[in-house]
């Protein structure tokens, strides 16, 4: 899209870039006297998707917060585009997709105002939308096809819908790298293949995009790498070969011999 475009132009981005997109190093993270994260480590290169696999309580969400920059490790670094979490927050590029339950779906905003939220950094104080703004926003729409539904209140979206609206406004941000908290869970099968199509599209324009999911089988078509996760990462590979089931078993606690990942 052009917003990533332009961003990725202004930061002087491109595949020859050789500073990672995002850098995290011996990151822990403590719940009081509960470990969440213990010394994960890994990068991530312009235009690529990750997929982040893990089981519920392996530190996904954690680790989204921790490169957001929404809380702060108890030890290790992260990094984006070799500045910090807050710095990027900053210029905008990084845009977050969170899980369902972390949003306010009653709150009285229309599907329109929540895009034209990643917009914000580009208004200054007043938050008055210009010309530019505007056209941003409904490109974001149109490319996620919610265009008809703008002005409906965001609560009334379908589950999958919600998911497109806060793509849309990553999109609309021209933030050059998104991190989405299970987007696919509870969603129709036409958002899930419209969401994975954006974020290859994006990718393929040099955006960087890290993907939590619990779809094993739609991860070959979705991510170009991923990443095993267990409070600490156990593998960052291509799909096939953390898929494969003595890997998925370090994780998951599986039973190798049941089969079922071939």
């Amino acid at each position: 899209m052009s917003g990533v475009r332009d961003s990725l132009s202004q930061r002087g981005g491109g595949a020859a870039a050789s500073v990672p997109a995002i850098s995290v190093q011996n990151v822990s993270v403590n719940y009081g006297e509960v470990r969440a994260l213990e010394n994960v480590s890994f990068t991530l290169a312009e235009g690529r998707v990750c997929g982040l696999i893990g089981m519920n309580g392996s530190g996904k969400s954690t680790l989204f917060k921790a490169i957001t920059g929404m809380l702060r490790p108890d030890h290790g670094t992260v990094t984006i585009n070799s500045g910090t979490p807050a710095l990027a927050r900053k210029a905008g590029v990084v845009g977050y997709v969170p899980q369902s339950e972390e949003v306010d779906w009653a709150f009285p905003i229309s599907v329109r105002d929540v895009v034209m939220m990643g917009r914000y950094g580009h208004m200054g104080f007043s938050r008055r939308p210009k010309a530019a703004d505007r056209a941003a926003v409904d490109e974001a729409l149109e490319r996620v096809e919610l265009t008809a539904l703008a002005d409906r209140q965001i609560g009334q979206l379908s589950g999958g819908q919600k998911k497109r609206a806060f793509v849309a406004r990553g999109i609309a941000q021209g933030a050059t790298i998104l991190l989405l908290d299970e987007p696919f869970a509870g969603v129709d099968k036409r958002s899930e293949a419209t969401i994975t199509t954006l974020l290859r599209e994006l990718a393929a324009e040099g955006a960087t995009v890290l993907v939590s999911t619990h779809d094993l089988n739609a991860l070959p078509r979705l991510a170009d790498e991923a990443i095993l996760l267990m409070r600490t990462v156990l593998l960052q590979s291509t799909p096939a070969e953390v898929l494969k089931p003595v890997n998925l078993a370090r994780a998951f606690g599986l039973d190798v011999s049941a089969g079922g990942f071939e």
